[in-house]
């Protein structure tokens, strides 16, 4: 069987950028949340922000190595796999990345150690900025990295010359016509899920009756932020769905199921695409909703996949399922804060051990809905890499075979296995010993079955050195 150096090129990036995606939507919140955490422990000297803010430095520290080792690869994969499209895109790409480098990554990396090593050793209020400058670090790195890919979707402010695209407008490009809309739907995503993940560890520790009132305080400030945030990003998204329809109809087309150009669209519930035979199967919808969603009008007209040759259409039954997990899991979110709202009342929101049942399982629903919004993102966008423009096919480099793509396809899934369970099993301990300074071994102390009774334990157990190690035979 001939292997697809295409096919796999592909699969191998989509791995690679689902895999990073999870670590920096999750570090953007996080950063920001644990500022927040010191600049309340400056203002009020409260001994429980310090140890809130301790805690989740240490899995900060953690993710964020996580997210450098696994986000490197997707550099290089641009030249080894896509060297056309490197080749054609260097003159933008190349200082965007480079800026994101520069202007970022450093200043995380060097406040990063005065925020996890300094504590008493640099004044409170230089260990407050440095919490600001990491948290402002991450929202450096997710601009550039988001704009980057914008201008993938909605090219601007160049010109194409012999195959290569030269920038005309630096404004135009990096402000692309894309870019606030996902740069904003992004940041508020990363909240969503920093909030979400606090809440769901809160939840678990209160649920063990562990450090009640730090995480009574944590889970307090996570639920006021769904509360707000995840309403707002349905709006924030609406609004990207404008701009979508605007400049990749196509894109709309495949998130909606909708083979017809066509008025009073309804918004489908459930499908079954069929994309050989381009319609669905089993529809399940409302009438005219989907209209009205996507242009605010009851006899909107919503593109069809039709309009575009087959060869152009993206693979519609990923992009179209993808969506509706995003927005459903949204609009769990949008529950859980109203629920939350309904149980503050006498604090039963820390009491309802279902309710806090409901956030432990809840703190991993933000990782499902950035992935499928990114599959959404990019597979939608398929078969083109700079959309309309150059496609995945001429983009891909041509000395490369199917051999070389397998190899390099199952190393990476090798190493990342091998990081993602090194990771996870360092955040297990952090998580374990929890928001309490004292060692691993005896954070359950109380917790051990007493050993049985013997006269042989005593002096062992108790006393001073020379009873523990009478003789000097090496203790018990």
């Amino acid at each position: 069987m001939e292997l697809d150096p295409l096919l796999l090129s592909r699969i191998q990036f989509a791995f690679v950028v689902s895999f990073h995606a999870i670590f920096p939507v999750f570090t953007i919140g996080l950063a920001s949340y644990i500022a927040v955490l010191e600049g309340l422990a400056f203002k009020t000297g409260n001994p429980v922000w310090l140890k809130l803010s301790g805690f989740w430095t240490k899995v900060f520290a953690v993710v964020f190595g996580m997210g450098v080792v696994s986000g490197i690869v997707m550099s290089f994969q641009f030249g080894t796999n896509w060297s056309n499209f490197a080749q054609a895109t260097a003159n933008f790409l190349g200082p965007v990345l480079s800026y994101e480098v520069i202007t970022a990554f450093f200043l995380e990396a060097a406040f990063l150690g005065v925020l996890l090593f300094g504590r008493d050793k640099v004044p409170a209020g230089v260990h407050l900025f440095a919490a600001i400058m990491v948290a402002t670090g991450t929202f450096i790195s997710s601009f550039w990295i988001l704009s980057a890919n914008s201008w993938m979707q909605t090219p601007a402010g160049f010109e194409l010359r012999d195959g290569v695209f030269h920038v005309t407008s630096w404004s135009e490009a990096i402000f692309n016509p894309s870019f606030p809309y996902r740069f904003l739907h992004m940041g508020l995503a990363s909240f969503l899920t920093g909030s979400f993940v606090v809440a769901g560890v809160s939840a678990w520790y209160l649920l063990k009756g562990r450090e009640k009132e730090a995480n009574r305080k944590a889970l307090s400030m996570c639920l006021w932020l769904i509360l707000f945030l995840a309403p707002a990003q349905a709006v924030v998204g609406d609004f990207h769905g404008l701009n979508t329809l605007e400049h990749q109809p196509t894109k709309v087309a495949a998130m909606e199921g909708n083979w017809e150009t066509s008025s009073n669209v309804p918004l489908l519930l459930f499908a079954i695409p069929d994309q050989e035979a381009q319609t669905n199967r089993f529809e399940i919808g409302v009438p005219s909703l989907a209209s009205m969603i996507l242009t605010h009008d009851w006899d909107g007209v919503v593109p069809g996949l039709k309009d575009v040759p087959r060869e152009e259409q993206p693979p519609v039954a990923i992009v179209f399922w993808s969506f509706r997990v995003m927005v459903g899991i949204g609009t769990l979110m949008i529950l859980v804060g109203l629920t939350g709202l309904a149980l503050r009342r006498g604090g039963r929101y820390f009491q309802s051990r279902w309710f806090l049942q409901v956030l432990r399982v809840m703190s991993i629903a933000p990782f499902l809905a950035v992935l499928t919004g990114w599959f959404v993102t990019e597979v939608g966008r398929a078969p083109w890499l700079v959309y309309g423009i150059m496609d995945q096919a001429s983009a891909v480099t041509p000395s490369l075979t199917g051999g070389m793509a397998l190899f390099t396809l199952i190393g990476y899934i090798v190493v990342y296995a091998l990081v993602f369970s090194a990771g996870i099993y360092y955040l297990m301990r952090v998580l374990y010993v929890g928001l309490e300074d004292r060692p691993d071994e005896d954070e359950h102390e109380a917790e051990r079955p007493a050993r049985p009774f013997s006269a042989a334990h005593v002096p062992f157990e108790y006393g001073d050195d020379e009873h523990r190690n009478p003789a000097g035979q090496g203790g018990h």
